[in-house]
């Protein structure tokens, strides 16, 4: 089954916008095309038209091209099988939550605000036609000491942006995984009160 075959719309209990019902996270990605720049500007518009508490803004990212030192320094940083993949993707995105001011003030909400941001930048990626896939299994010293973060910065995940490559080309075990039913526990699972 090839990257242009595949459906992965989500079986939603409710209506829900295409673009989220469609947005999927794939481990294929093209490792031969170059990241279309206007529309990864417009996935980085797009995180910074986030709201934030007290528009504070408080999210940084590292944005590194395949062929790049940068893009290789966090392919390293990368854990496990996200190693066997990740690094095709035309761009690697470190988002870094900035969790205090520079005079020390926390921001107790950085990692919300972080999340939405890069939620915005999926959305945006997912509706001109690339890929996301973001990743906890990296890790963040590796990154901090290569990008020289303060220790205010703190890194949070890598995303994987790119154009969809061929599925069939995956090693078997993350084959299954692209092909797996796509689930996600029931709405009043996850609602503590609804009253």
């Amino acid at each position: 089954m090839g990257a242009t075959t595949l459906d992965r719309t989500a079986a939603t209990d409710h209506p829900v916008l295409d673009v989220l019902a469609e947005r999927w996270s794939p481990r294929a990605y093209d490792a031969a095309a170059p990241i279309d720049e206007q529309k990864l500007a417009s996935a980085l518009e797009a995180a910074r038209w986030t709201p934030s508490a007290n528009n504070t803004q408080p999210w940084r990212f590292i944005v590194a091209r395949r062929g790049t030192a940068e893009h290789a320094a966090i392919a390293e940083s990368l854990a496990g099988f996200n190693a066997l993949w990740a690094p095709s993707a035309a761009v690697l995105i470190v988002a870094v939550a900035e969790t205090a001011a520079e005079d020390g003030t926390p921001y107790t909400h950085a990692g919300y605000d972080l999340g939405q941001a890069v939620a915005h930048l999926s959305v945006q990626a997912h509706h001109d036609g690339l890929v996301v896939h973001q990743m906890s299994g990296f890790d963040p010293a590796v990154v901090r000491e290569r990008f020289e973060l303060p220790e205010r910065f703190a890194p949070t995940t890598v995303i994987a942006l790119g154009e969809l490559g061929d599925i069939d080309a995956l090693p078997d075990a993350l084959r299954e995984r692209e092909l797996a039913p796509r689930v996600r526990r029931a709405v009043a699972d996850s609602v503590i009160v609804d009253a």
